[in-house]
């Protein structure tokens, strides 16, 4: 790797505690043929950036050969690119460049089910009999008729498809083109655990596990009991609780058998997609035997004021183990952006929270240009869940529009007609006009990435909470002799924290005209403001 690590960065402090991870939807970043759609030639072209920003690794969505129905996550070969993002050569390539730049390659994976294109599910689906049967979740009808229990599908209506032609059901926890493979079956395990291989022999870095906590389900096909904080209007997944369908007792003996895998190859990371009460999720970090990082998504689910944060922030740092290391995600491909969930303001704040936590940030990209979630034309729809359930709002279309670059048309995405539409506000919220203002958010998150990565205190040091008002969240981080006091306004109106005996130099704030200044006994913040002061003992 030509980059080196911050200053002062403890040695031996694994990548993936000190990095930062930069998530890329590779429709959205950057199209290099034309077609309106980004590709992996595409995110070649762009590694000078994501360097220049600051970022550590790159999470790259799926990019396996796929029908789309479910824009990757439905997979057809699981040791192929899909020819609308480039081959395996370029794939390569891309591995190697971005190593050359100092970049991690993390991968992700689909475990929980495939395409009903794949050649297994084929094989499956051809006759009861088949060697290939077993390896999906198979059922007769209830009796009576009907689905062979009340499992409903993530994605609207029920997780059980009828074949006609064998007369059994299969089950799929998300779309009916997406037939979930069965986890119990050895050998569904042993072809799986060879994907992670194949590909951390091309050099990939890590692997993102999509949906991790649904891999194991009940095997006696238990109906899920009814959801009484169901509202009508609300999605259809809602309506009852996820008891038999997903978090299983024994999906640690199946995670424990991927890292294992993870294992055999140096410096490869596992992070778990595991949307789960924190008390939950924590357990998937299994001593050792678990995921590296568990994704914790409070952040995007929270409401954003201060006390809110502040005790999340504090349990989830009490309950991660000793041993293990926490981590950050503020916004991804299937959630609301950061900057419309709490605007635009509020967005410099929610920058400086993700940067300053004990535990590894996970950047969403564009939300460090305070990109916000785009209004679709139903004409131009392409989510499938928005589809199937039209109405409620589910679509995730709106966060996953392209990536914004310059003044050029189709803001430097594409020259052909991009597959979402752009923003309104792309001719002035892009990287070229926001790089050139040291004022900007995007300038901030350049700030605030470089301290991070030459101060061991923010990567590595301990976190405690700072008893603060109302509208305000304060904590420090500390290591060694070094102490910083981290301090956000969440509120609109100016707010102060008074701290008897505090004496200490700003810094870096949220804005551009305070660093250097000297606070004693309190830290006065304008609204939406947030500030890193450096403590004198």
């Amino acid at each position: 790797m030509a980059r080196q690590t911050g200053n002062g960065t403890p040695a031996g402090v694994a990548w993936w505690k000190r990095g930062i991870v930069y998530q890329i939807y590779p429709l959205s970043f950057q199209d290099s043929n034309g077609d309106g759609k980004g590709d992996l030639n595409g995110i070649r072209q762009r590694l000078d950036y994501l360097v220049w920003l600051g970022v550590d690794a790159i999470w790259i969505s799926p990019i396996y050969p796929s029908p789309m129905a479910d824009f990757g996550y439905d997979v057809s070969d699981y040791r192929a690119i899909a020819a609308q993002f480039g081959t395996l050569e370029q794939f390569d390539a891309l591995v190697q460049e971005a190593h050359a730049h100092g970049l991690r390659v993390i991968l992700d994976f689909v475990p929980n089910h495939a395409s009903d294109q794949h050649p297994w599910f084929l094989l499956s689906r051809s006759e009861r009999d088949n060697p290939k049967r077993d390896w999906y979740i198979w059922r007769d009808p209830a009796p009576g008729g009907g689905p062979p229990n009340n499992w409903i599908s993530n994605f609207g209506g029920s997780a059980w498809t009828l074949d006609p032609a064998t007369g059994q059901y299969y089950h799929h926890a998300f779309l009916a083109e997406q037939p979930d493979l069965n986890w119990h079956n050895p050998q569904v395990r042993a072809a799986m655990l060879d994907v992670l291989r194949f590909w951390m022999e091309r050099g990939v870095d890590g692997f993102r596990i999509d949906v991790l906590w649904h891999l194991a389900k009940d095997p006696q096909l238990r109906d899920n009991p009814p959801n009484p904080g169901y509202q009508p209007g609300d999605a259809d997944i809602r309506c009852l609780l996820q008891v038999y369908s997903c978090d299983q007792p024994d999906i640690h003996d199946i995670v424990t058998g991927l890292r294992a895998v993870l294992d055999e190859y140096p410096d490869r990371v596992m992070i778990g997609e595991i949307y789960l009460p924190v008390e939950r999720l924590v357990a998937y970090y299994g001593g050792g035997r678990g995921v590296h990082l568990p994704f914790n998504f409070q952040l995007i689910e929270a409401s954003w004021n201060a006390s809110e944060l502040d005790h999340m922030v504090h349990e989830y740092d009490s309950l991660v183990p000793q041993e293990e290391w926490p981590n950050w995600v503020p916004g991804n491909h299937d959630k609301p952006r950061i900057a419309s969930r709490v605007g635009e303001a509020q967005a410099r704040v929610a920058a400086m929270l993700l940067l300053t936590l004990r535990g590894t940030p996970t950047m969403y990209y564009g939300d460090e240009l305070g990109m916000c979630d785009v209004s679709i034309p139903s004409e131009r729809v392409q989510d499938p869940w928005e589809k199937n359930e039209p109405g409620l709002g589910l679509g995730r279309d709106p966060q996953r529009t392209p990536m914004q670059w310059d003044t050029a048309p189709n803001a430097g995405f594409s020259t052909g007609l991009p597959w979402l539409p752009l923003a309104h506000d792309h001719d002035t919220h892009n990287v070229d006009c926001l790089g050139r203002d040291p004022s900007s958010i995007l300038a901030l998150y350049r700030r605030l990435i470089a301290l991070r990565r030459e101060s061991a205190t923010l990567t590595s040091g301990r976190y405690a909470r700072v008893a603060a008002g109302t509208q305000i969240m304060a904590y420090t981080r500390e290591r060694a002799d070094e102490r910083m006091l981290v301090v956000l306004n969440l509120g609109h109106a100016p707010d102060a924290l008074a701290l008897p005996g505090l004496q200490g130099e700003v810094m870096l704030s949220t804005r551009l005209d305070r660093e250097g200044e000297k606070v004693s006994d309190r830290v006065e913040l304008r609204g939406d403001e947030g500030v890193i002061v450096r403590m004198v003992r």
